[in-house]
């Protein structure tokens, strides 16, 4: 990423490792300190800013944020995260159906280590849009590679929740 080097990213660790001992306006107010390194237009700065506010349960001052951090260029993880974030914070504000659209074209680029959270978010945003069958095997999906025994059963239930048994 060219926006930043080891220093600031050193920098936004350890703020964020830090946010519980600060207020509101104040963590705010730090974020935005931190971000004046970038370029103005930077993703990553929007990101982080959206993330901040976010994380204070501003969903509304967060989702215009998160789009512009998409469409400026966000690569990598925190491209994943924002469209994590993003999906939960429209679920929070009534628009669940919109956060599956986005979590399910997420799935589709493939896996990584923050594929659990996708999967978890898809599936409270689906049940937030009435497809609670569909949210509990994406759940169940998610977590039967984690089990230490089931995990061939629990795949197969997860499927057939929404999938017709095609032997019975």
């Amino acid at each position: 990423m060219n926006d930043i080097d080891a220093g600031w990213e050193q920098r936004s660790v350890a703020l964020w490792a830090s946010i519980d001992a600060h207020e509101e306006e104040e963590f705010f107010a730090l974020v935005d300190e931190l971000v004046a390194d970038l370029p103005a237009d930077s993703g990553l700065a929007l990101f982080e800013r959206a993330a901040a506010r976010d994380s204070f349960g501003h969903s509304d001052l967060a989702v215009p944020l998160y789009e512009q951090a998409l469409k400026a260029g966000l690569p990598g993880e925190r491209r994943r995260r924002a469209v994590v974030q993003m999906s939960s914070s429209l679920r929070n504000m009534g628009f669940a159906e919109r956060g599956v659209e986005l979590l399910t074209a997420e799935r589709a680029l493939g896996a990584d280590h923050l594929s659990d959270a996708v999967a978890a978010t898809l599936a409270l945003c689906l049940a937030d849009s009435g497809r609670e069958r569909e949210a509990v095997s994406v759940a169940v999906a998610a977590l039967a590679p984690h089990l230490p025994r089931y995990q061939r059963s629990m795949a197969n239930y997860a499927r057939l929740l929404i999938e017709p048994d095609d032997e019975n």
